[in-house]
């Protein structure tokens, strides 16, 4: 019975907190990605506007949006990225990376990894929490 009671409770407190959901909004400016080159250890970073796709030595990689959480732009942002190796035909990677967690959701590919450093903001421009 205790079990029971203990289930519903965590199941109750779970869906309280799923209701809280966080308000986001698409940056208009794109994002900032970084990719790393494992064989040499060289790092580079990867401006793109929202819908453009780069050639990052042999990765094709798609930016669709960055989104930000309304209430605290700096805190984390979430990127839909397509990323494909040109000497395949298949997709190594298509969702949504985290800034904060890039592990939660990456790509899998025996040279490269690609993860979301923050959207990119005008330089005029600074989000505001309307």
């Amino acid at each position: 019975m205790k079990f029971w009671l203990t289930a519903a409770l965590i199941s109750l407190v779970g869906a309280a907190h799923a209701q809280e959901a966080v308000a986001v909004r698409t940056a208009e400016s794109g994002a900032v990605l970084r990719a790393l080159d494992t064989m040499n250890g060289a790092l580079t970073d990867l401006e793109f506007a929202n819908g453009e796709t780069q050639i990052y030595e042999r990765l094709e990689i798609t930016m669709t949006e960055c989104r930000y959480p309304i209430e605290n732009p700096a805190s984390d942002a979430f990127a839909h990225i397509v990323i494909r190796d040109t000497r395949q035909s298949e997709i190594k990677f298509d969702g949504w990376m985290t800034a904060a967690s890039p592990a939660l959701s990456a790509m899998d590919h025996p040279r490269y990894d690609v993860w979301v450093l923050r959207c990119k903001f005008p330089v005029e421009a600074t989000p505001t929490t309307d």
